[in-house]
């Protein structure tokens, strides 16, 4: 009984995961995150902006290949959940991205750990947010390489369509 369980759970989340939106082209690369960042603000370097931008979009796909994320996020949560890969809940990208951007010690940028409440059927979910210095994560930007499977998505925080973003819980 368990097992079957278990079998249905894993075809819902195939289920689940074939209606999930491929990435979009339409994001702009580095260069338009760069542009985002620094309209952030007046006191934001523009070499910190791109520097930020490079790594937010790069990093991830290092994780990617690490963690072996071959599927949509609720399938690799799944496989993440019953131990047959280590990383890859949303948590896990929010942390490795915020600590790899700290390592840069911005002087003009700020990093902020934001949270998603449940809602409806979706569970918590976690993403890193990037502000100008001294801003907090209403005024960032939202870093989700999870929603996207290591292919980083990025949005002004009250522009997220899917996700409404506060503080941890």
């Amino acid at each position: 009984m368990r097992q079957l369980a278990r079998f249905l759970v894993a075809l819902l989340f195939l289920a689940l995961a074939a209606c999930s939106a491929p990435p979009p082209d339409g994001q702009g690369g580095p260069e338009a995150l760069a542009r985002a960042l620094v309209a952030l603000g007046p006191e934001v370097d523009p070499e910190e902006a791109r520097r930020a931008a490079e790594i937010a979009y790069a990093y991830p796909l290092q994780l990617k290949e690490e963690w072996q994320v071959t599927d949509p996020p609720l399938v690799h949560n799944f496989k993440v959940l019953e131990g047959i890969r280590e990383k890859g809940l949303c948590n896990d990208w929010a942390r490795a991205m915020l600590e790899r951007l700290r390592e840069e010690q911005f002087e003009t940028l700020s990093l902020h750990w934001s949270t998603s409440p449940p809602e409806g059927f979706r569970v918590i979910h976690h993403s890193a947010v990037i502000s100008a210095r001294g801003g907090t994560l209403y005024d960032g930007i939202v870093l989700d390489p999870w929603r996207w499977g290591g292919v980083l998505y990025w949005s002004a925080d009250e522009d997220d369509p899917r996700y409404e973003w506060g503080p941890p819980i």
